[in-house]
This record gives C-alpha cells, structure tokens and sequence, in this order.
C-alpha cells in the first residue's frame, strides 16, 4: 500500500496558508480565538477538584460546538480553494451533526471506561488497584492508536456524505498501512506545539505581570495572556486540519477521487 508523504503534505500545507491564509485566519478568529477567550474570561477555571458550575458547562458545550465546526469550515477552505468564508463555515455547520456523532462514538466509551478505571487505580483512595492502573494504563494506548487511525474523520466528515458509522469507517480505511507515519508527524507537531506554548505563555506572563501586576482574568495583563495564548492554539489548530486536509487529498488521489471539489454532505 502507498504510503503517504508528510513533507508533500507540509509544502502543500506552507503553500495553502500562504495563498489563503487570510481567509483561514478569518475562520480561525471568528471560530477558535474569539470564543476561546469568551471561555477564558467569562467563565475562568475552577479550582482542581471543584466541579465547574452550570454556567460554565453551558459555555464550554457552546465553545466546543463552535470549534468542531470552525475545525469542519478550516478543511473546507483547505480543499477547495475558490470559496467564501461564510460558505465554509455553512459547510461545516451542515456536517457537524454527522461529525459530532461520529467522535462521540468512539469517544465517550473510552472515556467512560477510563473515568472507572482511574478511580480505581487512584493511589490517594483507600485501596488502589495496580491492575485497574495497568488497564488504564492499556487503555490511553489504545485511544492513542485510534485517535491516530482516525485523525483523518474531520476531513472525510467535511469532503464525504454519510452518518458517524459511515464517516469512521472510510476514515480507519484510509489511515490503513500509515499508522507509524500519522503517529510520528502527530508526535512532532505535539512536542513542537507544548514547546512553544510554555515558551510564549513564560515570556508573555512575566512581561504581562511586570507591566500590568496581577493576572487576574479580568485585568489587562490576564487579558494580554489569554489572548496570546488563543492566538498561538489556534495557529497550531490551523496547521495540524490543513495538514489533515492535504493528507487525505493524498489518499483519495491515490484512489482517483476529486479531492479538489467536496461533495456538499447533504
């Protein structure tokens, strides 16, 4: 089986932002930075081992829902690139049930499972199980292999009709025989991206609070940071789908298929 080419897909991706980058940024805006910081600022964190109040869940669910279709209406623009913002993020909108299900499906039973086994496993209950943590232990590297064989369902659930079953299975198709090469640019973009998160967040705190004090969410300084901070995840975020995009427009070419020209899903 061929296997497909990460720097095809990194020069491909380099030449998309450089020929849309203004438009994707649009999307990356309205639809990752903006609420990001609506999160951040109107519903802070809760302090470890408090549960999140209503309001901020409410948000959160909102938040996510946002993103999941900003993720769809980015793919979009990556594969066709004679269309409108507002027209991909219709797109996305339109195939965000059919996507939301399908990472729901493979999604919450592992967490269900893992949420178990961790309470088990936890050595600060009254009796830990070691073999609750081995199976807990087990389990993350079965949801990283298929988070890695599924790491292509944002662009089929944006280029492809179908229901969730349908959209996971064509995705696990076309990953097949490519897992080690989707692991090691995951692996990659991963450390590059937790690198270069602590190093802007330090260097944009310590100015932030030598300037402005205290980094309270609603202060300027607290501001300054998030803001940043949501700019840089959303940067991240914009590579990682448009490299996604350009990988699985390797795979369907392989196959003889349009990946150019996505059918509309509906």
């Amino acid at each position: 089986m061929t296997k497909l080419s990460i720097s095809q897909a990194w020069d491909e991706t380099r030449a998309i932002l450089a020929r849309d980058g203004k438009l994707i940024a649009a999307v990356a805006l309205a639809m990752f930075v903006l609420p990001g910081i609506v999160l951040n600022v109107a519903a802070p964190k809760m302090p470890v081992g408090q549960m999140p109040s209503p309001g901020r869940l409410a948000v959160a669910l909102i938040v996510v829902l946002i993103a999941l279709v900003g993720q769809l209406s980015v793919v979009r623009l990556a594969l066709s690139p004679h269309i409108a913002v507002g027209e991909a993020i219709a797109h996305g909108a339109r195939r965000l049930p059919s996507f939301l299900g399908a990472v729901l499906v493979w999604s919450v039973p592992l967490l269900a499972v893992g949420s178990v086994l961790y309470g088990l496993s936890n050595p600060q209950s009254a009796n830990p199980s070691v073999a609750a943590a081995l199976a807990l232990l087990a389990l993350t590297a079965l949801a990283v292999f298929v988070s890695v064989r599924l790491i292509l369902l944002s662009a089929v659930a944006t280029a492809e009709s179908g229901g969730p079953f349908v959209l996971l299975r064509r995705a696990w198709e076309l990953s097949r025989g490519n897992w080690w090469r989707l692991f090691g640019f995951l692996a990659m973009l991963v450390i590059a991206a937790l690198a270069a998160i602590w190093a802007v967040g330090a260097v944009v705190g310590v100015l932030a609070r030598l300037a402005f004090g205290d980094l309270t969410p609603l202060s300027i300084g607290g501001l300054i940071v998030v803001i940043v901070g949501q700019l840089l995840s959303a940067a991240i975020s914009v590579i990682l789908l448009v490299m996604i995009a350009r990988l699985y427009s390797q795979r369907v070419g392989m196959a003889g298929a349009q990946a150019s020209v996505p059918s509309s899903g509906t």
